[in-house]
């Protein structure tokens, strides 16, 4: 239904085109891409032994246990394969703190050389390094998260995998709203000064997609609350993270939130005694007074469908998109002594709704840019490198993130949201 989806808003665009006169370029005209997206759970139990013992796993990690980001997916890279009785070293291999360039593609191929058939790599910057490798060993099964080129590379071998994160962060944006809420009814703050402090890694879609869909959430339950974000330019700072924090702060922001994958931000909020939620895992151990909860992807569902698909010698999915109902996205265990009264029900609530789609995350009519509801927008969802719009994502009255591909291509600036620096 997707894909014929698609081709219906291709051929709008073309019929458009040539009715302004203008002649529609040859990829309009003849659509190539196909948005293969899928969220199919795989059952382990249904591999034999002798099935497991034909795979062997090799992992590329940007960093190492000390980024949130990547520790998460390598608990859930030694979950998935220690549920099959591989062995690390033996039957899966872990690499760290592989950077963004060439050493991802020579990681890649020291992989294949040790006898890895499936081969995954965590961050959005591996990408183009991995799909060199894909090209050179198409016996190998190339599996990429956070990437966008899997349905344009056109290559068998090389997929893309992420999950509906911004529920996730809808619901802690939730969290964070009653929160504030909270907080002005005490009389600690006003409604207008309601103003939550987002600290991003880069000016991305991913990023941003996040942090809007956190804002949307946060303002469903305070419509007053406002925000501000700045940027590191890094996934990975504690120091950078800190200063973010600070700044903020000392802009009046009394609630931090964060796309970035150390603890500086969240230890500068507990110094200060301003509340935050968290991503990638908890942070009630270290940040007990100011920790409310965090929202993460559980790659576990992913792992084992591309190993279990693989192992049983099946086609793949250009794309994998995990979601609520896949166990894919996950709320770690709410702070009680820090979260406002009442949260854990309301959130259960907000999750039933978006399971069930009576809440949408990017509803238009629930934001504005420039005073006005968005009816029609295109993202640059193939990615071919020039950022050009090329596919209408405005769908049912509502922006379709993650519909056309896994990896988010939300990148409009809503009003509320302030970007004080990039």
């Amino acid at each position: 239904m997707k894909k014929i989806l698609a081709l219906i808003l291709a051929l709008c665009m073309v019929f458009a085109l040539a009715a302004c006169g203008q002649k529609a370029p040859a990829e309009e005209a003849e659509p190539t891409f196909e948005f293969d997206n899928d969220s199919t759970p795989f059952d382990v139990n249904t591999l034999t032994t002798d099935e497991v013992s034909k795979i062997k796993v090799g992992f590329i990690f940007l960093h190492d246990e000390t980024s949130t980001y990547d520790l998460n997916f390598m608990t859930a890279a030694r979950e998935a394969c220690e549920g099959l009785g591989m062995v690390e070293g033996t039957d899966f291999i872990i690499k760290t703190n592989i950077p963004e360039g060439q050493e991802c593609y020579d990681a890649a191929l020291e992989l294949v050389d040790a006898g890895c058939n499936i081969i995954f790599a965590d961050s959005f910057g591996h990408e183009s390094f991995l799909i060199q490798a894909a090209k050179e060993c198409p016996e190998v099964q190339f599996c990429h998260a956070t990437g966008t080129q899997a349905h344009s590379a056109g290559l068998a071998n090389y997929h893309n995998a992420f999950a509906t994160i911004f529920e996730g962060r809808y619901l802690g944006g939730v969290a964070a709203g009653l929160k504030l809420n909270q907080m002005i009814e005490e009389g600690k703050i006003t409604a207008d000064q309601a103003k939550i402090g987002y600290i991003g890694a880069y000016p991305y879609a991913e990023v941003k997609s996040g942090y809007t869909s956190f804002f949307l959430g946060a303002r469903s339950v305070c419509p007053s609350a406002t925000m501000e974000v700045t940027f590191t330019n890094s996934w990975y700072d504690p120091t950078l993270e800190k200063e973010g924090a600070i700044k903020l702060i000392n802009n009046g922001c009394v609630l931090i939130s964060e796309h970035a994958d150390s603890m500086g931000a969240p230890t500068e909020c507990e110094a200060n005694g301003v509340p935050f939620v968290f991503y990638n895992g908890s942070a009630a151990a270290d940040c007990p007074n100011t920790f409310i909860v965090a929202s993460r992807i559980n790659w576990v569902a992913f792992l084992q469908v591309m190993i279990g698909r693989v192992a049983k010698g099946e086609i793949l999915n250009g794309d994998w998109t995990g979601n609520l109902e896949t166990g894919s996205v996950e709320l770690t265990a709410l702070n009680e002594n820090v979260a406002a009264p009442g949260t854990a029900e309301k959130l259960e609530e907000v999750k039933k709704g978006l399971i069930d789609g009576s809440i949408k995350v990017f509803d238009t009519k629930t934001f504005t840019v420039d005073g006005k509801e968005v009816t029609s927008y295109f993202a640059d969802v193939n990615d071919l490198g020039t950022f050009t719009p090329d596919t209408e994502v405005i769908l049912n009255g509502e922006f379709a993130e993650s519909f056309y591909r896994s990896a988010p291509y939300f990148d409009i600036d809503i009003d509320g949201i302030t970007i004080i620096d990039k």
